[in-house]
């Protein structure tokens, strides 16, 4: 998990600039106000909205009151219930549990659309745990692990969002098989040129339980239709 930068993180601290830098919060709490309430209300709605925003995406459910009550207290100069420091504490460790249950969901869709896929006709199993689909089978030969490819491919999620293509680039791109994700490495070695398979690449042959968000989330399979174009042999 990264450290707390969250958007909602960042709407509190630019309260805390707004309201709490370089002067004593009673004194700005005591200050004639410059936004009137229609504005100040107009102002609540716009931060309530980003924030929803980001919380239902993260998979957020607070306690409102007790959000808006930790504001009031803080803007108006009262006495906190927690330090600055202790609130940080108490924010990383509800994130990190909020993660975690993600996580383990998200887990848990992964094997069971890997055990729904695998018995898909058509669909063959590796060892690994790599499924593969032979869309046209190439006649030329195949590479081995030391070898570079030439290929054409498009990367999606299993919702079907695209998250990276050689196709929408208009030109096919050069890998070596070794500076590759094991279920790329693996399945290109299955392939001969000419060939286009479509991979299922397991989170643990891709990016794993971290993905690359927010293009790739955790636990995520990766299906690849790859087109091996080439092989340009290694020394």
């Amino acid at each position: 998990m990264k450290k707390t930068n969250f958007k909602i993180l960042t709407i509190s601290l630019l309260f805390l600039f707004f309201f709490g830098c370089n002067k004593d919060n009673s004194e700005n709490s005591a200050k004639e106000e410059n936004f009137d309430k229609d504005a100040s209300y107009a102002f609540g709605m716009n931060v309530a909205m980003d924030m929803d925003e980001y919380m239902k995406s993260a998979g957020i459910v607070m306690n409102v009151d007790q959000f808006v009550q930790g504001m009031k207290d803080y803007l108006s100069g009262k006495k906190t219930r927690f330090t600055i420091i202790e609130a940080g504490q108490m924010i990383e460790a509800a994130f990190s549990k909020v993660m975690e249950g993600i996580n383990a969901e998200e887990a848990q869709k992964e094997i069971t659309f890997l055990a729904e896929n695998s018995k898909k006709p058509g669909i063959n199993v590796t060892d690994s745990g790599l499924q593969y689909e032979v869309i046209t089978q190439g006649d030329g030969p195949q590479p081995d692990i030391y070898d570079s490819v030439m290929v054409h491919y498009e990367g999606a999620l299993t919702n079907g969002i695209v998250f990276d293509s050689s196709y929408s680039r208009g030109e096919p791109v050069e890998f070596p098989l070794m500076g590759v994700i094991p279920g790329w490495s693996e399945g290109l070695q299955l392939m001969n040129v000419g060939g286009k398979y479509r991979l299922f690449i397991p989170s643990d042959l891709g990016y794993g339980p971290q993905g690359i968000p927010p293009q790739i989330p955790p636990y995520s399979t990766l299906v690849f239709e790859v087109e091996l174009l080439d092989i340009i042999h290694g020394e």
